[in-house]
């Protein structure tokens, strides 16, 4: 059995994460021509390819891998995998209304259709403030636009969007936005 590939990026904002892009760079221009191929033309069962999606104005951890099970296991809807976005609101927000938004957030959202996004109510999630304008959120779920539009709810806008976790997996923080670096699955599994 060859050995799988592992890598944790730290994506930066203007690239998306698709194999191909007309307007767009894309995440696999920043990784290695050795490892494009890997995309292109697989030795294995399953493509080089990104675990789940960062949209265009997101940057932070993004995972790649060429192990679709590694890769389910993350994003499955049913295995409630943790997430964690570091978040600059583009109003500050006041102590009283602070208290406010994360309990909202704890009782889960109701978030209207959007043109690309289906209505439904997010799962309960964690909201911890750092200050006025900045704020860590934790969601259990990902779709489309999740974090921006249960912003937009509340009554705010996202100025800037940074993943910092994924599961088990936390964006180291030296590792400069671009860059990337190879890791074992099994360093992060619990005992």
């Amino acid at each position: 059995m060859e050995n799988k590939v592992y890598l944790m990026m730290n994506k930066p904002v203007g690239y998306v994460c698709s194999a191909v892009s007309d307007s767009h760079k894309t995440v696999y221009e920043l990784l290695s021509p050795e490892l494009q191929a890997l995309v292109q033309s697989p030795k294995r069962g399953c493509r080089l390819h990104s675990v789940g999606r960062l949209d265009c104005d997101t940057s932070g951890l993004l995972l790649f891998t060429d192990d679709g099970y590694f890769s389910h296991d993350l994003t499955a809807p049913d295995c409630h995998v943790v997430k964690t976005y570091n978040i600059t609101l583009k109003n500050p927000v006041s102590f009283n209304v602070q208290k406010e938004y994360s309990e909202r957030v704890c009782a889960g959202l109701y978030l209207p259709e959007e043109e690309k996004g289906n209505a439904f109510t997010t799962k309960p999630g964690n909201l911890v403030w750092h200050d006025e304008f900045s704020c860590s959120l934790t969601i259990s779920e990902g779709k489309f636009h999740q974090v921006r539009r249960m912003i937009s709810v509340l009554g705010n806008e996202v100025a800037v969007l940074h993943r910092v976790k994924f599961g088990p997996y936390e964006l180291p923080e030296d590792l400069k936005e671009g860059s990337y670096i190879t890791f074992c699955k099994e360093e992060f599994l619990q005992p």
